[in-house]
C-alpha cells in the first residue's frame, strides 16, 4: 500500500472556547452534544478535549445512546490545522 493510500477513522471536533466570569475558559463543540471541558487556559481546554471527548463517546455508546458527532475515515496526508498562542 502507498503511503498516501493509508487511511484512518477517527472525528472532526471543532471546538467553541469562552472564557468565564471567575477567568477560566469553558470548551463545548457543535458536533458532540454534552461535550463540556472546563480548564484554567485556553491551551489546557484544547489539550484536554479529545480526551474527554473519547470517554464521553465511549459512556453514550455503553448507554445505548448514539454521538452526534460522526466517525469519519481520513486518508493521509491530513491536514489540520494548530493553535498557537502568544
Amino acid at each position: 500500500m502507498d503511503k498516501n493510500e493509508f487511511e484512518t477513522s477517527g472525528y472532526r471536533l471543532p471546538l467553541n472556547i469562552e472564557q468565564m466570569e471567575d477567568g477560566s475558559y469553558m470548551a463545548t463543540s457543535p458536533n458532540l452534544n454534552g461535550l463540556l471541558v472546563l480548564a484554567d487556559s485556553v491551551e489546557e481546554a484544547v489539550r484536554l478535549a479529545p480526551s474527554i471527548a473519547k470517554e464521553l463517546i465511549a459512556a453514550m455508546r455503553e448507554m445505548g445512546v448514539e454521538p452526534t458527532v460522526k466517525n469519519e475515515i481520513f486518508h493521509f496526508p491530513v491536514k489540520t490545522e494548530a493553535l498557537l498562542f502568544a
